[in-house]
């Protein structure tokens, strides 16, 4: 694959420590995030809307949320419903679906910029985050936001490709044209002949970002991801 260059305009992060966020506050006037986002969902979308409520809104950016298991209480909530012989409630029906943070996001902000939400197993953010980066290419006229979110699995459903185990973990991102950002990265993935998971590829890449280190690199199930600063 092409390197892709993007700059990072802000970055915002929980879950590596309970309540941490790293990046700037929101700003003075900015309200708390709203009702809406903070009691319709799982603890682990709610953390992904609070990092992504951290991050500038002077542009509503486009929207890209990743991955690899979504608000799974909710999904196994509702296969519970159904083993009863009960229907899901209509609260959890409707926030069901892979893109509801990403809606709920784009409603409490009034972004009609559009927004893509994908999974695509332990390489989600990797995908996620070249996802942005492409989207970003695209139309570098406007900012994108990927936002990544996961947490294991409930003890009796295991995953069918074995990796590290992952820690809970919500992270945004705000990507813009490298020369209007701080901070300039370079990605690379390439193609892995066998799966050969090894730390979480957002955990590595955040402390990547924090710690300035020159280059990173995490493999996944399918991919190689290489990042490095510029």
């Amino acid at each position: 694959m092409a390197d892709l260059a993007f700059g990072i305009a802000a970055c915002a992060a929980t879950g590596l420590e309970p309540g941490t966020i790293d990046g700037p506050a929101p700003a003075a006037d900015r309200p708390a995030v709203p009702v809406m986002l903070r009691r319709r969902v799982s603890p682990i979308g709610q953390a992904a809307l609070r990092a992504a409520w951290a991050l500038p809104f002077d542009r509503n950016p486009r929207l890209v949320f990743a991955s690899r298991h979504g608000e799974f209480d909710r999904t196994l909530t509702m296969l519970q419903q159904v083993a009863k012989g009960d229907g899901p409630s209509p609260a959890d029906f409707s926030l069901g679906v892979h893109n509801a943070l990403a809606g709920l996001l784009s409603v409490a902000t009034r972004n009609r910029g559009g927004h893509t939400a994908l999974a695509a197993g332990i390489d989600s953010f990797g995908f996620g985050l070249m996802e942005a980066a492409a989207t970003l290419i695209e139309q570098p006229d406007e900012p994108v936001m990927l936002v990544y979110y996961d947490a294991a699995l409930p003890p009796g459903y295991p995953d069918t490709t074995q990796g590290p185990p992952q820690a809970p973990l919500a992270l945004a991102l705000l990507l813009v044209p490298p020369p209007l950002a701080p901070r300039r990265v370079v990605m690379t993935a390439t193609p892995l002949p066998a799966p050969e998971p090894t730390d979480t590829a957002a955990t590595v890449f955040l402390r990547f970002l924090l710690s300035g280190a020159p280059a990173a690199s995490a493999a996944g199930e399918r991919m190689r991801w290489d990042w490095r600063h510029v």
